[in-house]
């Protein structure tokens, strides 16, 4: 997590270790949950190992998977921890998984503390939000084949890693036609 931190080169040492000195490690086993629907997210968590999927419920009930979060990334339901209303996602442990929490308050009051804290998570958010969009563009521009075959050029730990019912889900499309796609570009 400190690496990370300080990839950024926008906080010091001292901001560094009262980040650190407030954070909880956490182990959530393969299954559980780091927040479910209907809750209110009062953290994020710095994921030191594992992997995660969050996933919301369609109106027919269909489980959604819309994104994975990987080792050395942060992990919040966002829009819960921004307005303190419950969440329609579900984060879950597709592995073992060892994180790193910090409450909201803590965060907070980290913020208040140095501008450097405000930029840090401005960049992160920048982050996650190109990420985000270049993930629409890519669900409503291309074939399911292109984005298959974007994942294999970007993004080859989700195959080796998820589950093909979640990988499907992910892209947009059944598990069936996951593997006629696959075979296919075996060929």
């Amino acid at each position: 997590m400190k690496e990370y931190l300080q990839s950024f080169n926008l906080l010091t040492k001292e901001e560094i270790d009262s980040f650190e000195r407030q954070v909880t490690c956490k182990h959530l086993k393969k299954g559980e949950y780091f927040i479910r629907e209907g809750k209110i997210c009062k953290e994020v968590a710095f994921v030191r190992q594992g992997v995660f999927r969050s996933y919301y419920h369609s109106s027919s009930g269909e489980e959604i998977t819309y994104c994975f979060t990987f080792s050395n990334a942060f992990l919040t339901a966002y829009s819960s921890l921004l307005s303190q209303a419950e969440t329609a996602e579900n984060i879950q442990a597709l592995t073992d998984v060892e994180l790193y929490s910090i409450s909201r308050t803590a965060l907070l009051k980290l913020e208040a503390s140095s501008p450097n804290w405000v930029k840090l998570l401005k960049l992160i958010a920048e982050e996650q939000y190109i990420k985000l969009e270049k993930r629409i563009f890519i669900l409503q521009k291309e074939t399911a084949e292109k984005r298959y075959e974007d994942l294999l050029n970007n993004q080859p730990e989700l195959l080796q890693l998820i589950p093909l019912n979640y990988l499907a889900s992910y892209l947009g499309i059944t598990q069936r036609h996951l593997s006629r796609i696959r075979k296919s570009l075996s060929n």
